[in-house]
């Protein structure tokens, strides 16, 4: 039985960051699912518990034992751990996990979910405890990242202003969470450092060219190149 990717967004941005790779996914035959982490951040902190719980919920009646690839973009890297954590606690298989362009947890937790220097950078654009979306935190213009105008102001119309005190918290990582394949899938040059890391701990490492939403501009080899790494698990 072939595998279900969840396709795990970033929670600085939405579920349509992924939504052209699930499709890719489905032409090729595979079932994919985007679950959305719109609204985690409304509660009180941590946030990661609800990360978590939100992905092991949307797979629930889906994976119909069906083994699972976890598949997590950027920021959402930081909880893959956690994320499989609650996969395996609704009695699914985790065959494998998959860090896109993202963050690498720490090998032993708790694992910050901001990189050195950002938060410093973004403290003058809070407003009210909340950061602006996050295609407003950068000087240049993020428009290369998209594949046209239409595709930019979905992405854009779905991103949350995230509390400040997302930043503040720090997640756990479960001991022998990675027991099951690991592998990264490196887009950018900003992301080399991290898919170095990956390769140290073992894990498969691939590249597909791209900036760091290159998932949406050319969808159909991302989908091809997650089914190529994944295969023999």
């Amino acid at each position: 039985m072939d595998a279900l990717f969840v396709l795990v967004h970033s929670p600085l941005v939405g579920p349509s960051t992924w939504t052209p790779v699930a499709a890719a996914l489905r032409a090729l035959h595979r079932t994919a699912v985007v679950p959305s982490l719109l609204g985690v951040t409304d509660g009180p902190p941590p946030f990661w518990p609800s990360i978590a719980d939100r992905v092991a919920g949307a797979v629930t009646d889906l994976s119909e034992g069906r083994p699972l690839v976890v598949v997590a973009h950027s920021n959402a890297g930081y909880f893959v751990p956690v994320i499989a954590e609650a996969v395996r606690r609704t009695s699914s298989v985790v065959a494998g996990c998959v860090i896109v362009d993202g963050a690498m947890p720490a090998r032993t937790g708790p694992t910050p979910v901001v990189a050195p220097g950002l938060l410093d950078r973004l403290l003058p654009r809070v407003v009210d405890g909340r950061l602006p979306p996050w295609s407003a935190w950068w000087d240049e213009d993020p428009g290369p990242l998209f594949p046209d105008e239409e595709t930019r102001r979905a992405v854009e119309a779905e991103q949350p202003q995230l509390p400040l005190t997302y930043y503040d918290q720090q997640v756990p990582v479960p001991a022998g969470w990675d027991r099951a394949p690991c592998g990264y899938l490196r887009f950018s040059e900003h992301y080399e450092p991290a898919a170095r890391e990956a390769l140290d701990r073992g894990w498969a490492v691939a590249h597909v060219p791209g900036l760091h939403l290159h998932q949406l501009v050319d969808p159909e080899p991302v989908a091809a190149q997650l089914v190529a790494m994944t295969g023999g698990w």
